[in-house]
């Protein structure tokens, strides 16, 4: 007798970088893979996970050579879900795939953005594309003004979220909260600038991230705090997870994020999950994140890379009670209509549909 095995109707192999589980690489990125891959198998898809080691975007021979091994194993016309770190970079494995399989590539923030040797690559692997997922609209639109890209196959699944309780919060809105790992574009040379010009307010600030990416620039935000007489009032606390991080959420009254590249922010929904407020950079897809009331948005959103607009929110927020009020009641408004991540699992799950039936 023959094989009477049959595949499942829903069954994807998917492809993440090594290291998605580590909690000392804590990222959007890494969070946002492990709950889409698990809400798929949530909603009944056979999920094959294959994580790869290397140093993605920037990958050696080995590392191409284990992705290559993965993506071989993959029966013709199957489903590969590829996160963008690592397809964006490996147009030499996977173009020529495309042409077996059917590939879905996880766009979390286009490398062509600032790359232009990366953008040669990451064009040939998302024209090579059966389906694109990104988070957010504003990816979404970037990746199609800079690739000619079928529309039709460019999809957006934005991060969701865990409702949380809410944040009592202060009556004065003086404990300051930003999340993030200290890296150069996440602007944290711009806060601390920012916070010098309201030295004069009452407020602490915690910042919650890793200290280990850009040990350099860390150095450089010691001294910025010192020679400013903050080091009292600004604690670098390092990665706070789990209940220590709901702990975080819990003791603040505003989100400080003064990124100054966001595709989405997932650190926006987050604290707006806990009733928080937000000040945050207009930048990429932040303003998303931020949403609308029917009042209007639960939080201020100034100009990225502009310390004293910044600094000028920040005065608003702490000296202006009627302000923090409306703000804060729109942000347990916002905080209802928060959508959760089953919600990003199902948009995934209707994109790899969309591929398996073409």
């Amino acid at each position: 007798m023959g094989d009477l095995r049959v595949r499942p109707l829903r069954e994807v192999r998917a492809v993440v970088p090594a290291g998605i589980d580590d909690p000392d690489l804590v990222s959007g990125g890494n969070a946002y893979d492990r709950h889409v891959l698990d809400g798929l198998r949530e909603a009944g898809w056979v999920v094959g996970e294959h994580h790869v080691p290397g140093a993605w975007p920037h990958p050696d021979r080995a590392s191409l050579g284990h992705l290559s091994a993965v993506v071989d194993d993959v029966p013709r016309d199957g489903l590969l879900l590829v996160d963008g770190l690592v397809a964006s970079c490996a147009a030499d494995v996977l173009v020529p795939a495309g042409e077996r399989l059917r590939l879905t590539v996880l766009v979390h923030l286009p490398l062509g953005l600032t790359d232009p040797v990366a953008a040669q690559k990451e064009r040939r692997v998302l024209e090579a594309a059966s389906s694109i997922v990104t988070t957010s609209g504003w990816t979404r639109r970037t990746l199609l003004d800079a690739y000619a890209l079928d529309p039709g196959v460019v999809h957006v699944a934005r991060p969701g979220v865990r409702r949380a309780e809410l944040s009592p919060g202060t009556s004065g809105g003086v404990r300051l909260l930003c999340v993030g790992a200290v890296t150069a574009i996440k602007g944290h040379a711009d806060l601390l600038t920012a916070l010098a010009l309201v030295a004069d307010l009452p407020w602490t600030c915690v910042v919650a991230g890793s200290l280990d990416r850009e040990p350099e620039l860390v150095a450089r935000l010691r001294r910025q705090l010192s020679r400013a007489g903050l080091g009292g009032r600004v604690q670098l606390v390092g990665p706070l997870r789990g209940d220590d991080l709901e702990r975080a959420y819990a003791a603040s009254d505003l989100l400080v994020l003064p990124s100054r590249v966001e595709t989405f922010g997932m650190v926006v929904t987050e604290a707006l999950a806990h009733g928080l407020p937000v000040v945050a950079s207009a930048v990429g897809g932040v303003p998303e994140a931020v949403g609308r009331t029917d009042e209007g948005p639960p939080g201020l959103l100034v100009p990225p890379g502009r310390p004293e607009a910044l600094a000028h929110a920040l005065r608003c927020w702490l000296g202006e009670t009627d302000l923090r009020e409306r703000l804060r009641g729109r942000a347990r408004q916002r905080r209802r209509h928060l959508a959760p991540w089953s919600v990003t699992a199902q948009q995934v799950s209707a994109a790899l549909v969309g591929v398996r039936d073409a």
